[in-house]
């Protein structure tokens, strides 16, 4: 999870996004990424510099090529996400559009999803634990929007009814949860 702004400046950078992949998939060195991307080891080496300086790459040993000392990098996950605090003065907020059939909602719900269970995942990798969620994903073909419509009605009073049974706000050692449904059409995958 990439909260720092300098550090979603530097990940989003065309060169450096490569970079992440390759060291994704399997350690290099400037050298090698160099024949990979087809660019300069110099070039490669200056953006391996600055990803590492963002803690976004790490050395993983050191040898020793000719009268060079060849650094070996990895990346420090096997993908990113970027975070909606690494922008917050623009960050979506789900209380200033309440609508809960606008995009613009559904959008301020994804980044509030985004934020909180990145920051779940980092508490719980310090805290060497596991968390705790759920998730569906799926796809429905409506033949009409009236049939969109009646589907999302009968989903949020399923979901309100099943909330009505579970939720006890009095049970003092109870943890809160919170439960996101979506929908929206479907992308095609572009490959």
């Amino acid at each position: 999870m990439i909260e720092d702004p300098a550090a979603a400046e530097v990940s989003l950078d065309p060169i450096r996004a490569r970079l992440l992949a390759e060291l994704s998939e399997e350690p290099g060195s400037a050298t090698m990424l160099a024949a990979k991307v087809g660019l300069p080891r110099q070039k490669v080496n200056y953006h391996l510099k600055t990803l590492e300086a963002h803690g976004l790459v790490e050395m993983i040993e050191e040898r020793r090529k000719g009268n060079v000392n060849e650094r070996i990098m990895r990346a420090t996950a096997a993908s990113y996400v970027i975070s909606p605090t690494a922008l917050a003065s623009v960050e979506p907020d789900p209380a200033r559009s309440p609508d809960q059939l606008s995009a613009s909602w559904l959008l301020a719900v994804a980044a509030r999803l985004v934020r909180d269970v990145g920051a779940l995942i980092t508490g719980a990798a310090k805290a060497r634990k596991r968390v705790a969620t759920f998730a569906i994903d799926g796809e429905v073909r409506f033949a009409s929007a009236a049939d969109r419509a009646a589907f999302a009605e009968e989903l949020a009073g399923a979901v309100t009814g099943l909330v009505s049974k579970y939720h006890d706000e009095s049970a003092e050692r109870g943890r809160d949860h919170r439960i996101v449904v979506a929908l929206h059409p479907s992308m095609k995958e572009s490959r």
